[in-house]
């Protein structure tokens, strides 16, 4: 596999920009804003709550009206299957001088909610939920009160939800987290005008970060460019390592230090990963990724390193026959409940190509080389991109073909997966 790719936009980064840019006073124009169907959820959702929207080919113009100007919304939001969606803008909604409801399709409404609830709570909102505290939260806007949390679980999620919030709060709002998770909102909030602060102090020393959000800014409309999507590029990178003669090159990838460990864990295990030009842009690090064929070693994956790197650790497990010692992950029951249950889904799919998996209630073992020469075969994504995309990996360097059931879902996510990979075989010929 060889090439050069230009990625589509960061998800993460997208969904922030979209939420803050309806905050913003004015015009902002978001540049290389994701394709991901997850992300055209957030601007549906902002519409409906009175931001003007306008998409181009390349580019997304978003007009908000400061912090005060959203709209009591005529119907249920729709996150679809956007859990980012849905927990973020819970701690939008809930500071708002009027009620709505956030609900999405089948899958988000059996993930849990109540993690996001619980804070907003604190802060003074009234949210609903329905049994198990899963969606649709119907939730009553008020007066919010600033709270000092600490995160029982690491969630960029939460900790984004409850800042979100801090915005309409009376007071200073603090977040720890024992773990540090992507700090996209932090930088985000900061480019449209916000005080974000860190905060260290003997709570906090060596266990992770405390950010301090000080109550009511003005935000400004920004013209900021998205950096590529690294948790998309992931399964390109994987590619790439386990095909021979492979040479890939990726261009302006988002490098942010909290989303760029499964970089460094690659390298650690042998993989020939190089980055020669790194630039700061608009508060995110960003630069080129150069790939060649490696001898991976394999290794395990527990502790803080889980946190780093879960949404990439479906694309880990299955890099494991393809090293050799193969690849084992503890601490990740978090992956229970994502968009599927991403340890008995990677597991069940790696075993019906041949792989040698042992799976775990917080994790997996998946064997190396000596556990046998990957197979075609049928396998379920079981309607999660990242499932499709780790198996598409399995599947490129087995002998034989495979079919993946439903996976059409990557467009939640990388909806340029395939053509991409298509791309860069055909330039292997």
């Amino acid at each position: 596999m060889t090439g050069v790719v230009e990625l589509p936009g960061d998800k993460s980064i997208s969904h922030r920009y979209a939420i803050l840019a309806a905050l913003a006073e004015g015009k902002s124009e978001i540049i290389n804003y994701a394709s991901a169907a997850d992300c055209r959820s957030t601007l549906e959702c902002m519409r409906r709550l009175g931001a003007q929207v306008e998409i181009a080919s390349d580019r997304v113009r978003i007009t908000g009206a400061g912090l005060d100007g959203l709209q009591e919304p005529r119907k249920t939001l729709d996150a679809e299957n956007s859990g980012s969606t849905m927990r973020m803008l819970s701690g939008v909604l809930a500071g708002q001088r009027f009620n709505s409801t956030i609900s999405g399709d089948d899958s988000l409404r059996k993930r849990p909610m109540r993690r996001v609830v619980e804070p907003l709570t604190q802060m003074g909102a009234s949210i609903k939920t329905q049994e198990g505290g899963r969606a649709p939260l119907e939730i009553h806007g008020s007066r919010l009160r600033a709270i000092d949390y600490t995160t029982p679980i690491p969630s960029a999620q939460v900790k984004s939800a409850v800042l979100l919030a801090g915005l309409y709060a009376e007071g200073e709002t603090i977040v720890r987290e024992s773990v540090a998770t992507r700090d996209h909102t932090e930088s985000a909030l900061r480019e449209f005008g916000a005080r974000v602060e860190s905060i260290d102090d003997a709570r906090q020393a060596n266990k992770g970060r405390a950010m301090r959000i000080y109550p009511r800014p003005k935000l400004v409309a920004r013209q900021l460019l998205v950096p590529g999507d690294l948790s998309g590029a992931v399964f390109l990178i994987a590619t790439a390592l386990i095909l021979p003669e492979s040479s890939l090159v990726l261009h302006n990838v988002g490098l942010n230090p909290t989303r760029a460990r499964v970089l460094d864990f690659l390298v650690s295990i042998g993989g020939k990963i190089n980055i020669p030009s790194v630039q700061l842009r608009d508060g995110e690090l960003v630069g080129d990724v150069s790939i060649s064929h490696s001898d991976l070693m394999g290794g395990t994956i527990a502790g803080k390193q889980v946190a780093e790197m879960i949404d990439e650790l479906p694309m880990l497990a299955a890099l494991g026959p393809f090293t050799e010692q193969g690849i084992e992950i503890h601490d990740a029951q978090e992956l229970r409940v994502k968009e599927s249950d991403r340890i008995a889904t990677i597991a069940t799919g790696l075993r019906a190509m041949g792989a040698s998996v042992e799976e775990f209630p917080d994790g997996m073992r998946v064997a190396g080389k000596w556990g046998g020469k990957l197979r075609g075969a049928k396998v379920e994504s079981h309607g999660d991109h990242r499932i499709a995309m780790a198996l598409s990996v399995a599947a490129l360097g087995a002998q034989g073909d495979t079919t993946i059931r439903d996976a059409e879902c990557v467009g939640v996510s990388f909806p340029e997966f395939f053509s991409t990979l298509e791309k860069l075989r055909g330039a292997a010929v």
